[in-house]
């Protein structure tokens, strides 16, 4: 198919989806995702869930129109109560949390809103654009990662968080070392072992995401900012300023949010753990190239920290219909329960989806164009509406904040030694905050250890235990040439920084003599 008969088709789409009534079914999915995104523990996985058996009552190009809605939505939902309260909506919102949290406390809580739903804007219309007509290619990208490719990404982003952007390799590797151990916590799928459970039922089924999220980042926050001595109020803090970013702004998010498009990408089209991968990859990129400009200002609210993770959440969000459309295979838990819904309409995504049910796809295809535009016309003017929150005293934000946490994990499964263990993880962030141990390679380390264990196995087993296997392809080779590069250009920086450190201690120490 050439570009033309492409575009002929995309303006096809366009046409049923700016309907009236698709349009108001996209709007409201947007809303809907949005809403239910800022809830730990309930992301745009659960809305599309929860609201499936209402949207059998609609014919399917609405219903799917509308799904794409709440997926665009519930991705940027999470963006929100990241950056102002420290609380992620769902696990690809993680990484927004550090510098979006940080500009928050600095009274730049509007302007980091602004970079955060301008770089899902900048991220979902260039991948839906790349989806649109790349489709068929990105199809054969797909299908050439297997097991060793997976485990050679996860041991990419394992490095790059734990030991390159973090100040201190040392800690990082430990706070990896915490979060791979919190990871094996329950019954083992392949073996059937029990691991680190210390006898306690309820660990069976290992830790909640949702508990390590919230108990690291929300309640260790609130705990370690109530152990301060000397405490700020809350309305000190925050100023609603304007949603619109300033020239200064503009000129340091806008190659944070292409570069952070380019990384999101490819991760939508395999699966290899949604959207998290390429959030951190991009914080990481970021953060390593102003350290290496030396006008860092990670650690105190860099905007840099939010754009480039944001765009590369919504390019994800976007190319994960590529697969979903094009092989039927899901590569997010919102993709998974389209599939159950395509499914339920008779219909089963695959290369003959195009031309069976070329109506309703190119449809789909121009609803996210049409969701993503919804998105940044929705949340930017409410950016200062939504810092105006901060506003409120320390004592009842925090309440409130520990209030919405707590039922939060508990609507998650109903349990209440969730709950526990929300406290005694909030306790563990506590402790890393003290002794300034970083909690992203925790959370990486939690959310891609299961995944690298999995594939790791699964090379293993395929070659009968020859570790070759795992540098047998080209795209392996690839990410482990990226990973040995970022290494040793770090490795080179290091050592440069201290003989520059040294130099001036030696010429003080000369001068006193």
């Amino acid at each position: 198919m050439n570009t033309v008969d492409t575009f002929s088709l995309l303006m096809s789409g366009f046409a049923e989806a700016l309907t009236p009534v698709n349009l108001l079914w996209c709007l409201l999915g947007v809303v809907l995702g949005t809403a239910v995104g800022v809830l730990p523990g309930l992301g745009s996985s659960m809305a599309v869930a929860l609201l499936l058996p209402l949207t059998f009552l609609l014919e399917p190009t609405a219903a799917f129109i509308m799904f794409a809605g709440i997926y665009y939505g519930g991705q940027f939902g999470g963006a929100t109560t990241s950056i102002l309260l420290n609380t992620p909506g769902q696990s690809s919102s993680i990484a927004t949390a550090f510098e979006g949290h940080a500009m928050a406390r600095r009274g730049r809580a509007s302007q980091a809103l602004a970079a955060a739903v301008i770089g899902s804007f900048v991220g979902g219309i260039v991948a839906t654009t790349v989806v649109a007509f790349f489709a068929q290619r990105m199809v054969v990208l797909a299908l050439g990662f297997g097991p060793a490719e997976y485990f050679a990404l996860a041991v990419l982003a394992f490095v790059c968080t734990a030991a390159v952007v973090t100040s201190s390799p040392l800690r990082g590797i430990t706070a990896l070392g915490i979060g791979l151990t919190i990871s094996v916590v329950g019954i083992d799928d392949q073996s059937g072992a029990i691991r680190l459970t210390l006898g306690v039922p309820q660990l069976l089924d290992g830790v909640s995401i949702v508990v390590i999220t919230v108990g690291l980042l929300a309640v260790g926050e609130v705990l370690h900012t109530g152990f301060r001595p000397k405490r700020a109020a809350a309305g000190q803090l925050v100023a609603s300023g304007t949603p619109w970013l300033g020239r200064a702004d503009l000129r340091r998010s806008w190659k944070p949010w292409l570069r952070g498009t380019a990384l999101g990408l490819p991760f939508g089209v395999i699966p290899a753990g949604g959207a998290e991968i390429p959030t951190f990859l991009s914080f990481g990129a970021e953060k390593a190239l102003a350290r290496r400009r030396g006008d860092s200002e990670f650690g105190r609210g860099a905007i840099e920290g939010v754009a480039g993770p944001e765009a590369a959440n919504n390019a994800t969000t976007a190319t994960a219909m590529v697969p979903l459309l094009g092989l039927g295979l899901p590569t997010s838990a919102t993709a998974a329960v389209m599939l159950a819904a395509f499914q339920q309409y008779g219909m089963q995504p695959g290369p003959l989806l195009f031309e069976q049910e070329g109506d309703l796809v190119w449809a789909l295809l121009a609803s996210m164009f049409i969701g993503t535009f919804l998105l940044l016309v929705i949340n930017l003017p409410f950016a200062p509406l939504w810092a105006r929150l901060l506003r409120l005293p320390q004592r009842h934000l925090f309440a409130g904040l520990m209030v919405f946490a707590t039922v939060g994990v508990y609507s998650v499964k109903g349990s209440v030694f969730d709950v526990v263990l929300l406290f005694a993880v909030g306790v563990l962030g506590l402790l890393m905050r003290r002794y300034d141990i970083p909690v992203a390679p925790v959370l990486i380390g939690v959310i891609l250890g299961p995944l690298a264990e999995s594939e790791l196995r699964r090379a293993m087993a395929a070659s009968q235990g020859d570790v070759s296997i795992l540098f047998d392809s080209g795209i392996a080779v690839g990410i482990y040439t990226i990973l040995v590069a970022v290494v040793a250009v770090f490795a080179v920086k290091r050592v440069r920084d201290r003989r520059r450190s040294a130099t001036p201690a030696a010429e003080r120490r000369v001068d006193t003599v």
